[in-house]
């Protein structure tokens, strides 16, 4: 009887469907069982050609061989990961295997990493796709009992195809045409330079903003406090101080009246579960992680412990399919800290609306939420609990009524001037019960619009104003984009064009890339030292500003890429043809390389040293790396890199700031910015003497118990007090 291959995207998830399908005896690359074997890719391995494989005129970077336009791409295998390579394609040539099921991750990418193996090992026989959710060992089971034709999945294949050819296309013709015109390491690329082009934009933005003086008026009255506001148009700001100050004298010390008191019931919907930029954006702002550490600890918490559905999802929604799985799901989670919440949940009946379940607004993957895995806290670390933490207190909230409230809105009429003040009563705490003593990470109210406490007060009751001041403010410039809010801008570039009717068109589109490669795109652009981290600002870099005065202006433009993501999104759909697009691209990359040559702009290091590289010759440039400063060779070709400075987790015993390391060998020493310098080996030998708390906590509990202390602990710890 014939066998059935299943290719998996890593030796991890290979595992755990190799113990679901039965398979224990180890093979070469392989677990083999009594009706299936079970393989594994490492990520991608196969890939496209680099340019040298269409002829040897490419093997030098030259301004004449562009631009590149094969006729049909070639596929290589990947020479790191060839061991496997090799393993798997013998395997798919064995008799015995009748046909392969695809089970590498659901999705775009996952698509070609499985198919791109099939094409270049020449399997041709029948193909089934697994599709699946959640990493659990049910979630394996009914995929497998609901496998899918893979020709169904042929578009997704085509669409993934169409994604990695214009991205050779585009960034390396542009990449090699930049880097060749001004013989320095430029790059760019279908999405990295349109997400680069937003974060100049606004640098530009905030070096042209001139702040501009205000003025709030406010007075105490009766307990509470009330805010001028300008008749008609609502504002309360005034950009005049002698107006300011003849409202002020106008009104101190009168009595107004109160000419309206409304009260309205409002309700607060919950939020919509988490997608994965949603969720990126919210651990940004909650704990600082980077997109891409976000997703590296989702990818745990999906395929290691099981805890969570896909991460690599655009929607924030699930199908009306999923409803009755709910409890389970509640139940596995009622745990610790999140027990009283799930249960309250199960009690009443499930809150399902059309804001959580939605199948017209489910793609390939339904949002992230909880699985039905059984949950062991201690298991994970203080990073993964983190991330877990939202993921369950967003799946409760969304099961939650709505937060209902009542709000007062008085107005005060004071010799002609309308003063204001708001007050809220809490009616149902609902989904915010969820989130209870956590301070919102993206509150940020303006005080004049806080909301407070008002005494029982009725229309027509008069109010003296007890004081009045107006309070000297400054309009502010754009923020700087920190990881969350460009994800949000990467999503919905809309805003950045001037056009209204392509504007409302971007908005139904994806965005610039997806959430799947939006991390490997932020973290491109800091690697390529065209934009840098200062706390959690980004701020670009000299040589980011200029390479987006460098290149062709409509490849700066997210309209542009957006309408490509679109496109991609129509050939998985099988509603636009994949060959038409090439052909864009191919005439869109001839156009750029045109553009790019024909430019007069110059290109300019502006981080130079006057340190010459020991392999070249030339003046090395010195840049800031993920992990601190580095000197690079300025030539392309040349790849000489050397460490200057590291930043620590060591902490300065005098400000307690992280300390930098600098130097080499012998004269490597720690530096702070408050000015405090210490040598290596001088650190090592005081921390060699100082005691652990645990040593303390030991010392401490022996003597409570009346132990003889260790004399060499004991004469460490005198040396420590003193």
């Amino acid at each position: 009887m014939g066998k059935t291959l299943i290719i998996a995207e890593k030796p991890s998830v290979a595992r755990d469907i190799a113990k679901v399908m039965n398979c224990s005896q180890k093979g070469n690359g392989c677990l083999i069982g009594p009706k299936y074997i079970v393989t594994w890719a490492l990520g991608h391995l196969v890939t496209l050609a680099d340019p040298e494989a269409y002829g040897d005129k490419y093997k030098t970077w030259n301004l004449e061989t562009l631009p590149m336009l094969p006729d049909k791409m070639q596929l290589v295998v990947i020479k790191e990961t060839s061991k496997q390579f090799n393993a798997v394609r013998d395997l798919m040539k064995r008799d015995d295997v009748d046909e392969l099921v695809i089970a590498t991750d659901s999705g775009r990418e996952g698509e070609l990493v499985a198919r791109w193996i099939i094409v270049k090992a020449g399997f041709k026989k029948p193909i089934k796709r697994l599709w699946i959710s959640s990493q659990t060992d049910r979630a394996i089971k009914e995929g497998f009992a609901n496998l899918k034709p893979g020709r169904e999945y042929e578009n997704l294949y085509m669409a993934a195809q169409c994604r990695a050819e214009a991205d050779w296309l585009i960034g390396l013709n542009v990449t090699r045409a930049l880097t060749c015109k001004y013989n320095a390491q430029l790059s760019a690329g279908r999405v990295q330079t349109p997400t680069l082009a937003m974060i100049v934009q606004r640098e530009n933005e905030i070096k042209k903003f001139v702040p501009k003086d205000y003025w709030t008026i406010s007075a105490k009255v009766n307990g509470f406090t009330i805010q001028w506001q300008e008749k008609g148009s609502g504002q309360t700001r005034i950009f005049n101080k002698p107006k300011a100050d003849e409202v002020v004298s106008r009104v101190n010390g009168q009595t107004g009246e109160i000419i309206e008191v409304k009260k309205e019931g409002k309700k607060e919907l919950p939020p919509l579960a988490y997608d994965l930029t949603e969720l990126q954006r919210e651990a940004n702002r909650r704990y600082g992680y980077s997109a891409k550490k976000t997703l590296s600890i989702m990818q745990r918490l999906y395929e290691t412990h099981k805890l969570v559905t896909y991460p690599r999802t655009d929607s924030r929604y699930i199908t009306e399919d999923m409803v009755p799985t709910l409890p389970e799901r509640l139940k596995s989670i009622s745990i610790g800290p999140y027990a009283e919440a799930a249960r309250n949940v199960l009690r009443n009946k499930i809150n399902v609306s059309k804001r959580f379940v939605d199948n017209t607004k489910v793609t390939d993957h339904h949002a992230i939420i909880p699985t039905e895995q059984y949950v062991n806290l201690g298991e994970l670390n203080s990073e993964e609990r983190n991330v877990y933490d939202l993921i369950v207190k967003r799946f409760i909230a969304v099961l939650n009524p709505p937060f209902e409230y009542e709000q007062t809105t008085v107005k005060v009429d004071v010799k002609g001037e309308v003063f204001y003040a708001k007050g809220k009563i809490v009616k149902a705490k609902g989904w915010k019960s969820v989130y209870e003593g956590q301070s919102d990470a993206d509150e940020e109210e303006d005080d004049e619009d806080r909301d407070q406490s008002l005494p029982d007060i009725k229309k027509g009751q008069a109010l003296k104003l007890l004081s009045v001041k107006a309070v000297n403010g400054k309009t502010k410039p754009p923020a700087r984009y920190n990881e969350a809010t460009l994800l949000s801008a990467m999503e919905h570039p809309g805003k950045f064009i001037e056009n209204e009717a392509m504007r409302e068109a971007m908005e139904n589109t994806s965005g610039l890339g997806t959430p799947a490669t939006r991390a490997d795109i932020i973290e491109k652009l800091f690697d390529s030292f065209y934009m840098e981290r200062r706390g959690k600002e980004i701020f670009p870099t000299s040589k980011g500003i200029q390479l987006i005065d460098l290149v062709p202006s409509d490849l700066k433009s997210p309209e542009l890429t957006a309408k490509w993501e679109q496109q991609l999104s129509l050939v998985s759909k099988g509603k636009t043809n994949a060959g038409k697009f090439i052909g864009e691209m191919k005439s869109y990359a001839s156009k750029l390389v045109s553009n790019v040559i024909a430019s007069t702009e110059v290109f300019k290091h502006d981080n130079l040293t006057r340190e010459k590289c020991p392999e070249c010759g030339k003046y090395l440039l010195e840049v800031n790396g993920k992990k601190g400063k580095m000197l690079v060779c300025q030539d392309r070709e040349c790849r000489y890199r050397k460490m200057l400075s590291q930043t620590t987790n060591a902490r300065c015993p005098e400000c307690h700031k992280k300390l930098e390391l600098r130097g080499e060998g012998e004269d490597k020493s720690f530096f702070c910015a408050c000015g405090y310098r210490e040598k290596l080996s001088a650190f090592n030998k005081r921390k060699s003497e100082q005691v652990s708390k645990k040593d303390v906590t030991k010392f401490l509990k022996q003597q409570d118990e009346g132990e003889p202390i260790n004399s060499a602990l004991a004469e460490a710890l005198a040396k420590w007090k003193s």
